[in-house]
C-alpha cells in the first residue's frame, strides 16, 4: 500500500488551485463517495509523481494521511498536463 500525507484544503475554486500548482508546486485534490461528505485536499506534487510511476498505483489502496486522520482511498481519476510532466488535479474514493 502506498502511503500519501497531505493537507485538508479550506480554499476552493480555479484562482486557488493555479496557485497551489504553479507557485506551492501541490496538486488539488478531492476524496468522495460511499455516502461520506467530500474532502478537498492538497498533496505534494513530487511525491505523488514519483509513486505514479510504479504500475500498482493505480491498482492498488492508497491510505491518505490528512489532518492526524487515515483515510483508505483509490484513484478515480488523474488529470494530466497536455505535454509537460506534470499532474493537474487526482479524484480519489473512499474505500473505507
Amino acid at each position: 500500500m502506498f502511503v500519501i500525507h497531505g493537507i485538508e484544503r479550506v480554499n476552493k475554486g480555479t484562482n486557488y488551485s493555479r496557485r497551489l500548482r504553479k507557485i506551492d508546486n501541490k496538486i488539488p485534490c478531492i476524496i468522495y463517495g460511499s455516502k461520506k461528505p467530500i474532502m478537498y485536499v492538497e498533496l505534494d506534487h513530487d511525491v505523488v509523481f514519483n509513486m505514479q510511476k510504479d504500475s500498482k498505483f493505480y491498482n492498488s489502496n492508497i491510505i491518505l494521511k490528512i489532518n492526524k486522520s487515515e483515510y483508505i482511498v483509490t484513484i478515480k481519476e488523474i488529470q494530466r498536463h497536455c505535454f509537460k510532466l506534470k499532474l493537474l488535479h487526482i479524484d480519489f474514493l473512499y474505500i473505507k
